[in-house]
């Protein structure tokens, strides 16, 4: 009988020749391409960005139709047709532009936070702040191009339907590429506004509900306030301000293109910097 032998000793490990992977680093730019990705892979970018785009070209156009309308008739121009020019015709849509953005704004951030998402999002970029950044960066970049495509597509229509009014308005007049480019820049921190405030208060519905009442629900209650007040306050606030951005023509009583700009970012940094300190500060 033969007695088979088992060896005792270690196998040894061939050799591959092959180095250790480098640890995955997490930069800057990476977390951007991230965030561009997350951003186009929801069907709620799609639609809503879609829904901003219709409701900026279709309502200018339908405010245009009907001041020619208007004008056609023999009747005299009254309310907001009364010194309308083919910029504010084209600019009429702004104001639920800014909502379809904002709202978008808000989902880009709270909605990680309703779904659980953002554990995943914060255990890669364990530094928080780079995620904020790139969200805000990428989502303002986007309703940017949505709004200056928007704004220049509908004021040339618009253009060419009050050709020969007194509204008729061209790119080289005065004041006409800065208001376009104005309202553009409002869309553009209106999105970086909407993700600050889903990022600060990780709620869809809070950050919508706040967004809302900063643009529309507040400038409508300080006109309850005695008139010397609402001189006083209305133009700072964010709705006033960025519609000071965009207009053609100003007041007394409104602020000018430039301190329109500064107060709305100022605004918009202010809810930026409640985001990042509540990111850092607290738990997911």
């Amino acid at each position: 009988m033969s007695i088979i032998t088992v060896p005792t000793g270690t196998p040894e490990t061939p050799e591959t020749g092959s180095s250790p992977r480098p640890a995955y680093r997490v930069t800057g730019v990476r977390v951007v391409r991230s965030e561009w990705a997350k951003l186009w892979s929801l069907r709620s970018t799609w639609i809503t960005l879609g829904l901003a785009l219709l409701f900026l070209v279709a309502v200018g156009l339908i405010a245009t139709t009907q001041y020619k309308s208007q004008l056609d008739s023999g009747k005299p121009l009254d309310g907001d047709f009364a010194d309308a020019t083919a910029v504010s015709l084209a600019l009429f849509g702004t104001g639920f532009a800014q909502l379809a953005i904002g709202v978008l704004g808000v989902l880009v951030t709270a909605g990680e936070y309703s779904t659980g998402t953002i554990r995943a999002t914060l255990a890669a970029v364990p530094r928080r702040l780079p995620v904020l950044w790139s969200k805000s960066f990428v989502f303002g970049l986007v309703a940017l191009a949505v709004g200056t495509f928007g704004a220049f597509a509908t004021f040339l229509f618009a253009s060419g339907i009050v050709d020969g009014t007194n509204a008729a308005r061209s790119l080289s007049d005065a004041g006409v590429v800065r208001s376009l480019l104005g309202a553009s820049l409002y869309l553009g921190l209106v999105g970086v506004m909407g993700a600050a405030l889903g990022a600060l208060l990780r709620s869809v519905a809070g950050g919508i509900s706040v967004l809302v009442a900063a643009l529309l629900l507040i400038p409508g209650l300080v006109q309850l306030l005695p008139k010397s007040w609402q001189n006083d306050i209305s133009p700072y606030l964010p709705g006033s301000a960025g519609e000071a951005m965009y207009s053609l023509t100003h007041d007394s009583t409104t602020l000018s293109p430039t301190a329109g700009l500064l107060v709305f970012l100022g605004w918009t940094v202010l809810a930026l910097a409640g985001a990042a300190y509540r990111l850092v500060r607290s738990d997911v």
